[in-house]
């Protein structure tokens, strides 16, 4: 569905019609998904949504439109690259607040390459998917660089900090 939605949309300019009544119960019920393309190995779009707030299957067709076209970082997807680009998919897991004395306490709750975190302060908001952990396997340069993600400095701690803590089922085009 997210390859179809993106081409859909890359070739026609317009979103594919969804009948979600042709798809497995678990993809029709509420479900949050990222979409992530990448195309030469290199980041090229990622969207998605922290809570699930309509189908699976929609939310992954609407999410893979918005990586290839709506992601600020680039610009949108075109036809000549269409076939270049490969996606992943995650599957969100519902976020539980995580309850914490202080960073340290914080870090040493993490679980590296299974946690996701949506880290909130203020109007400040970012999220790490599980997947980063590859490229950041360490759990005090995970938080550092969602940190910085989102706005803040790195050494930066408050009272107002809440972080959500999700797990994802991730899967990719071969």
């Amino acid at each position: 569905m997210a390859r179809a939605a993106l081409t859909s949309r890359t070739r026609r300019g317009r979103e594919p019609v969804i009948d979600e009544t042709s798809f497995a119960s678990r993809l029709r019920s509420h479900g949050a998904a990222f979409v992530t393309l990448t195309k030469d190995a290199a980041l090229r779009g990622c969207i998605g949504s922290l809570k699930a707030h309509q189908p699976l299957v929609a939310d992954v067709a609407a999410n893979a439109i918005k990586a290839g076209h709506s992601d600020p970082r680039f610009s949108p997807v075109t036809l000549a690259e269409l076939e270049a680009v490969t996606l992943k998919i995650a599957v969100l897991g519902p976020p539980a607040r995580m309850r914490f004395s202080s960073q340290e306490d914080l870090l040493s709750q993490l679980r590296p390459g299974e946690d996701g975190l949506i880290l909130a302060d203020g109007a400040r908001r970012g999220t790490f998917l599980p997947m980063v952990w590859e490229s950041l396997p360490e759990p005090g340069d995970f938080w550092r660089h969602l940190k910085r993600k989102a706005g803040l400095r790195e050494d930066h701690w408050s009272d107002t900090l809440t972080v959500e803590r999700y797990r994802a089922e991730s899967f990719s085009e071969s």
